[in-house]
């Protein structure tokens, strides 16, 4: 067996992590059958208020892989860590778009570490090594039986503070993670679709249930239970980060933000188009941008 690691080590060793060491993640202790051992590759595991879990079907649409795609991208520059499952479609999507943003993404695998299922995503998991975490609950070796996959999803569910569904079929096993994000009180929402494409029923589904309807980051961000969204922020020195918690209801103008942002005027300006096109800040008139809820002009 893996001696437990208690700190972080090189980006391509696989390591374990015991339950209370160092490494493990304290989000996963929220699960009745938590796992005493994971297995992990890269960066430890960031905090469950700063990770988005984001999942769907593997035979995505274009649309439904630009939808994730476009979430991930934005969530990511915000700081957030994107975790998913690293299998074809939306999953997929999501890690390339946390990686495009230069940001981290977490992908939870339903095998060892020696063995990245699927294989085709060999590349993928590369890179996200080398820029965020690949964890299992596998010492090794394949998966291991029918209920391999929607075990992972456990761990997907408690890993994050939100979870998203972007396509899913009746019996997707996206929504086997909805359900645990659901039973952990975590944030659930669901990304709307065709209504006569199948890949939509599944998530057409979720938001009869009460799943939050998702059209952009501010709505995941809106999904945040409450301890979660009031947990302090970590990633100050992103300039993105940075701007988007000066924004709040009362619109304030460009030059102050600038100047309390400690950035340039274009990049300043640059940056709010940024965060309006994803859904998180408004143009007030006048040089003045508040926060997307923010009233006033």
């Amino acid at each position: 067996m893996l001696a437990v690691a208690e700190r972080p080590a090189a980006t391509g060793a696989i390591r374990a992590a015991r339950a209370g060491s160092h490494e493990y993640p304290v989000a996963l202790d929220d699960l009745a059958d938590a796992p005493p051992t994971v297995w992990l590759r890269g960066a430890p595991v960031p905090s469950r208020e700063r990770c988005i879990a984001i999942v769907g079907s593997r035979a995505a649409s274009g649309y439904g892989r630009a939808s994730a795609m476009r979430l991930a991208r934005d969530l990511a520059a915000l700081g957030f860590a994107i975790v998913s499952g690293l299998a074809r479609g939306i999953d997929a999507a999501a890690h390339e778009g946390a990686l495009e943003a230069g940001g981290r993404t977490v992908a939870v695998i339903p095998s060892g570490l020696d063995t990245v299922t699927p294989p085709a995503h060999d590349d993928l998991a590369e890179r996200i090594a080398g820029r965020g975490t690949l964890l299992s609950e596998r010492a090794s070796g394949p998966p291991f039986g029918r209920g391999a996959f929607v075990k992972r999803n456990r761990l997907i569910a408690a890993l994050a503070c939100v979870t998203v569904v972007v396509e899913a079929a009746e019996r997707s096993g996206a929504l086997s993670t909805a359900r645990f994000a659901r039973r952990l009180g975590r944030g659930l929402c669901a990304v709307p679709g065709d209504l006569d494409r199948p890949t939509a029923r599944g998530v057409l589904a979720l938001l009869r249930d009460g799943a939050r309807p998702c059209g952009d980051a501010s709505d995941v961000l809106a999904a945040r239970p409450a301890a979660d969204a009031a947990a302090p922020r970590t990633d100050a020195a992103d300039p993105l980060a940075r701007l988007a918690a000066l924004l709040d209801g009362t619109p304030r103008d460009v030059e102050s933000l600038a100047r309390e942002a400690g950035l340039a005027l274009p990049e300043t300006l640059a940056l709010l188009l940024r965060l309006a096109w994803a859904g998180l800040a408004r143009d007030a008139g006048g040089q003045r941008w508040c926060s997307a809820g923010g009233t006033g002009r």
